[in-house]
């Protein structure tokens, strides 16, 4: 089963987990794999192109957000484009190691050996405790029941 465009519910989906798999892995030279060597991205606000934009932006990241753990779920798809919900979850070592969440949308749009060529993220950080944690040490992050409850 294909993994590139034209994509269905099932393939859509997998594309999704694939990712969050990916990027659980913290290896910006790996991750950058999966885009075009003239991949687009808007990340909040910074705008990024090709793989070495890629993989420097992907290691400043972590040298800040330690500990770091991503969940991603299908939001909506079409033939080539894929939009996705996320949260994760880190230490920010430029905050005094405080734990943050952060929940956000992406779109996705992929070349047809199905990298992707484009990405856009908005997502916003909020501040939690340990008790507000979900993705603890140990904890299958596609278990978390992410519902209006942790809202």
């Amino acid at each position: 089963m294909s993994l590139a465009p034209p994509f269905t519910a099932e393939t859509a989906h997998q594309k999704v987990k694939k990712a969050q798999d990916l990027w659980n892995t913290q290896n910006p030279e790996n991750i950058a794999k999966a885009y075009t060597e003239d991949s687009i991205w808007r990340n909040r606000d910074k705008f990024l192109k090709g793989t070495q934009d890629i993989v420097d932006f992907l290691t400043l990241k972590w040298e800040k957000e330690h500990n770091y753990k991503l969940r991603k779920e299908l939001f909506a798809f079409s033939q080539n484009k894929i939009a996705v919900q996320f949260w994760y979850e880190y230490q920010d070592a430029h905050d005094g190691m405080k734990w943050k969440r952060c929940y956000g949308l992406e779109d996705w749009t992929f070349a047809d050996d199905g990298r992707m060529r484009k990405r856009q993220m908005s997502g916003n950080d909020i501040e939690i405790g340990e008790e507000g944690r979900w993705f603890k040490e140990g904890i299958d992050v596609n278990s978390v029941d992410i519902g209006e409850q942790h809202w």
